[in-house]
């Protein structure tokens, strides 16, 4: 295989999170005054770090989110996923074999640290993903579209950008993993491909994968 890590998204990629997330996310902000129905949210919001929803928020308004509103939204989002929570379909298996076959294997995420443990834990991700492996916005100073979250990780990880493959569902993320110099895969799951169109290449199930990294 001609890459050196695969730097996998864990919302839509890993944990099946995107659907509960935007629907709880699209119904906070429509109580709060911003009327968001789903698709809105996911067109606006998926793949992307809180803070930008407060940016949006505040373009579109110019009003404020509460200062409770980050909190309030990981408590909602937390307790969905401790009830309802999945992985993504045949992701753990493609995980397992990567492993077997010796390719280093890291997350970087959008999400919050404590995020991407709470669903890691409800669904078996843990096992897979050590602290050394879980890179999230939190630790660069801008989100997905910057490439900043993918050359962090792959700097830690010790890795060259043009050895790094990226797996990302969300136009976002295929923009910062362009934008970082490295090779992106769309997975087109939720979303069609059009929107991610600058991926090097598309798959719709996670089965795939393995076959594409082959070829």
């Amino acid at each position: 295989m001609r890459y050196d890590l695969v730097v996998f998204d864990n919302d839509g990629v890993l944990v099946d999170s995107e659907p509960l997330s935007n629907r709880i996310l699209a119904g906070y902000l429509t109580e709060l005054g911003h009327p968001t129905s789903y698709e809105d949210s996911l067109r606006d919001y998926m793949g992307a770090a809180v803070h930008r929803v407060h940016d949006i928020v505040w373009q579109r308004s110019g009003r404020r989110l509460p200062e409770e509103f980050d909190d309030v939204l990981h408590t909602r989002v937390f307790a969905a996923f401790e009830r309802d929570l999945e992985p993504v379909a045949r992701a753990a298996e493609v995980l397992e074999k990567l492993v077997a076959d010796g390719v280093r294997i890291c997350v970087a995420s959008s999400g919050t640290h404590e995020r991407i443990r709470v669903g890691h834990r409800k669904t078996g991700m843990e096992r897979w993903f050590g602290e050394g492996q879980i890179f999230s916005s939190e630790d660069v100073g801008r989100g997905k579209p910057a490439p900043d979250l993918f050359l962090y990780a792959a700097d830690r990880m010790g890795v060259p950008p043009e050895k790094c493959l990226v797996v990302e569902d969300s136009p976002l993320g295929v923009r910062a993993a362009v934008a970082a110099g490295m090779d992106v895969y769309g997975f087109t799951a939720m979303t069609t491909a059009d929107r991610l169109a600058g991926a090097d290449r598309l798959f719709g199930d996670m089965s795939e994968l393995i076959g594409l990294l082959q070829s």
